[in-house]
């Protein structure tokens, strides 16, 4: 098949929609077919270009890591110029994405020519729907929205656009776009609820969820002598040597300064608006005579001078750049309790990609989220909910686990048979490209 895919997002950006619009590239590339993006240099979450990309039209062919079969598959990355704000707000996003479909335009006409097959369109941002739908349109493709999150209402819900009239326009117009693609899809059920709300016939949502590579990402394997069974879940003896279990999950507590001993609570991934990272603070600060545990809060972006603000003076928080992609499963498999806060207002709007990788890690989640949302429905079983901005039932949350390496345990266990069972990279990636056969089959 010749797929063609438009998004602002890509890798080699670590975090986010760029780290899976990537390896959906590498991975239908390596499946034998041919495959075209059209996509910015990296800058986020950083929000500037990237050292060594240049914010200008190029192009650059991917050399594959995985395998070709025979007469196997291509990968080409186009590359468009775009407008990077220093310190975003809502006028200033709106710009960049605009200026990024500008940009992408001429690119994506010439594409034409090349009759893909499918036009798959990530959103955010939607700027970027109305020119994938009138190339798959003019090409005889078929047009395939995919939705990370739903821009347009976090916009508004976030406070970043204001406006009642202006929120019924823009909807209106999203609801219009969104009804003239073959398919939409999006990562979460109850976000599939919402697309039925805006008027999306039911035959034409999909299920698409984020995935994990569970090889790349996996708890640290104990030795035999070290684990018992319990209620049929692994759980760590109370004789584990703790020197062995400071060499198993590697050098990141000797970088960081961590005894062996010490409970690690980690925050990783973008910090930005969505994530309600004041709390991450205020924890921090109201557990600062724990010697037990150290806050480790890993990540980049426009909120982190805020956190690192808040934290000045903190003897139990280390911070850390976004780390390399090779060492993500290390840096996940050194926490005992992985940190994911949301706001309130962002509930069912977006499903935290981070949330993958903490699952696969074996390790369990302490999660801001209200009652009922998909968020708190997946970490209910491999973690604790707490309310949005409640502070003191975060700290009480995270000194329950850190004073019961049992639950710990459990929770975390639970959260890797999740991702086993419904988060496995091969098998999400798989069904999508039967569902794209499968599209482009009923077409002809």
């Amino acid at each position: 098949m010749r797929i063609l895919i438009h998004g602002i997002n890509f890798s080699p950006e670590l975090t986010g929609i760029g780290k899976y619009s990537g390896e959906l590239a590498e991975w239908l590339a390596s499946r034998g077919h041919d495959v075209r993006v059209v996509t910015a240099p990296p800058y986020y979450p950083q929000w500037k270009v990237a050292v060594g990309y240049a914010n200008c039209w190029h192009t650059q062919s991917v050399n594959l890591t995985e395998p070709l079969p025979a007469g196997g598959g291509s990968l080409l990355v186009y590359r468009c110029p775009l407008w990077v704000p220093g310190k975003p707000s809502g006028l200033k996003r709106l710009l960049h994405l605009a200026s990024f479909a500008l940009s992408s335009l001429p690119v994506m006409l010439r594409q034409i020519l090349w009759r893909p097959d499918i036009v798959l369109v990530v959103e955010p941002p939607l700027f970027c729907a109305p020119q994938a739908l009138l190339v798959a349109r003019l090409s005889g493709a078929k047009a395939w929205l995919h939705i990370q999150d739903f821009e347009v209402d976090a916009a508004f819900d976030l406070g970043l656009i204001k406006g009642a009239g202006l929120r019924r326009m823009v909807a209106a117009v999203e609801r219009w776009l969104m009804r003239r693609f073959d398919q939409v899809s999006t990562i979460s059920q109850r976000m599939l609820e919402r697309l039925r709300l805006k008027g999306v016939e039911a035959d034409c949502c999909a299920f698409f969820p984020n995935w994990v590579d569970i090889q790349a990402i996996a708890p640290v394997k104990l030795m035999a002598s070290d684990v018992v069974q319990e209620n049929g879940l692994p759980r760590r003896s109370d004789s584990r040597n703790d020197e062995v279990r400071s060499a198993m999950i590697s050098g990141y507590r000797a970088e960081l300064g961590i005894a062996a001993d010490v409970v690690v609570a980690l925050y990783s991934g973008n910090m930005g608006g969505k994530q309600g990272l004041e709390i991450l603070a205020q924890a921090a600060v109201l557990l600062g005579d724990l010697n037990s545990v150290v806050f480790v809060f890993c990540g980049n972006g426009a909120e982190r001078p805020m956190l690192e603000r808040e934290c000045a003076g903190l003897n139990n928080v280390r911070f850390l750049d976004l780390q390399p992609l090779e060492r993500l499963g290390e840096l996940l498999s050194m926490a005992d309790i992985h940190l994911l806060p949301q706001r309130a207002d962002a509930a069912d709007l977006v499903m935290p990609s981070k949330l993958t990788g903490m699952l696969a890690s074996g390790r369990p989640v302490v999660a801001t989220a209200i009652e009922g949302t998909e968020l708190a429905n997946v970490v209910a079983g491999c973690g604790l909910i707490v309310p949005p901005a409640a502070p003191m039932l975060f700290v009480g949350a995270i000194e329950m686990l850190v004073n019961d390496a049992g639950l710990r345990t459990s929770l975390g266990a639970a959260g890797r048979k999740y991702a086993e069972e419904f988060l496995d990279k091969s098998a999400v990636l798989s069904q999508f490209e039967l569902n794209i056969k499968q599209l482009i089959k009923a077409q002809n």
